[in-house]
């Protein structure tokens, strides 16, 4: 194990931001492992009985890849919007809203509803939660570069517009009715008791998010404007344009985590995503982005959502107070922020 470790530290290919998060997350791994007790597990194949590990039975290991999905596609999205020196403390209610109008769509089209083909219903509404999720992003960026007033206020009060609007859509109840070539056939396929969906979704979102971000000029665009913003205009970056699309591509990915939790839970309802933006913000933060700036990666997000989701597993592995969880949340961004500025002082100080 110490040797892994060894080679994973000094792997060249991996900054050692994220280097430094994968030995952290095996060590928290083998360390709940070691301390979690173990549980009887009932296989879904052979209907055997077995005695396993609680935090490495096979559905506590699904339910937090799916967790983790959620939060790391948001995350990506959150990455390339503190990476250009902006916040979105909206994205709760992007998904929500999102989420929304995609379970409307299902229900008043699907079996419950009109009664048309899924082949029909099911693009549409996948397509609906898509474009809801961009364009509530394309009015944040809209807002911020057309208005000029800082993202933290812009969607501060987006985050309560957007929420106010899902629970007028829904009267405060919850959306059913969905296809099952959407949930069962789709976003919940069973292959081997596990359901490998989101984590594939939240795979090619991160890897799509790191092409963008290190091979594109697009990407080096969104690095320039939040290391330097006058520079970058200076330099012919379309900053304001730039803004409008980071901000849409924020929307993007909390419509696809919204899409993942309808076909996931086969519902949806007006407080889904609430409190959320604490989760996505920290995931990007302690995955390595700087909110000064300038500074993260796509895949430094999916470790950083990994690393806050095993934290909220090993609270139930552990058989802990799940009330310390937001305690430890709040106490592992203070420590991501700390190390973050400390590292920026002696970058500077060595410069």
């Amino acid at each position: 194990m110490t040797r892994l470790l060894k080679q994973i530290w000094k792997h060249k290919a991996l900054p050692k931001q994220e280097a430094g998060l994968i030995v952290v997350i095996l060590v928290m791994g083998g360390a709940i492992t070691l301390f979690s007790d173990r549980v009887t597990y009932r296989d879904a194949q052979d209907g055997k009985r077995y005695q396993v590990n609680r935090f490495l039975q096979p559905k506590n290991m699904d339910q937090l890849i799916k967790d983790t999905s959620f939060f790391a596609i948001m995350a990506v999205g959150a990455t390339f919007i503190i990476i250009s020196g902006g916040i979105d403390l909206s994205v709760g209610s992007v998904y929500c809203l999102a989420a929304i109008s995609g379970a409307l769509i299902f229900n008043k089209l699907g079996p419950g509803g009109a009664g048309l083909s899924p082949g029909v219903v099911v693009p549409l509404g996948i397509l609906v939660c898509l474009t809801v999720g961009t364009l509530c992003g394309l009015l944040n960026g809209l807002l911020i570069v057309g208005l000029n007033v800082h993202p933290f206020i812009i969607t501060l009060g987006m985050m309560a517009i957007l929420r106010g609007v899902a629970f007028v859509m829904t009267k405060g109840l919850s959306v059913t009715g969905f296809p099952d070539a959407f949930t069962d056939g789709l976003i919940r396929l069973n292959v081997g008791g596990f359901y490998p969906v989101p984590m594939a979704i939240m795979l090619a979102v991160t890897i799509g998010g790191a092409v963008l971000l290190q091979k594109t000029a697009a990407g080096r665009h969104v690095y320039a404007i939040g290391g330097n913003e006058l520079a970058g205009r200076f330099s012919g970056v379309p900053v304001n344009r730039m803004k409008v699309l980071i901000y849409m591509l924020g929307g993007l990915t909390a419509g696809i985590a919204a899409m993942i939790y309808l076909g996931y839970y086969g519902s949806a309802a007006s407080n889904a995503g609430y409190g959320y933006e604490l989760e996505v913000i920290a995931a990007a933060v302690v995955g390595g982005a700087s909110l000064t700036g300038g500074k993260g990666t796509a895949f430094g997000a999916m470790l950083g959502a990994l690393l806050i989701r095993m934290i909220d597993n090993a609270v139930v592995s552990l058989q802990i107070d799940q009330n310390y969880s937001r305690i430890i949340i709040g106490a592992v961004i203070i420590i991501a922020v700390v190390l973050d500025q400390a590292s920026g002082y002696i970058r500077k100080r060595k410069a």
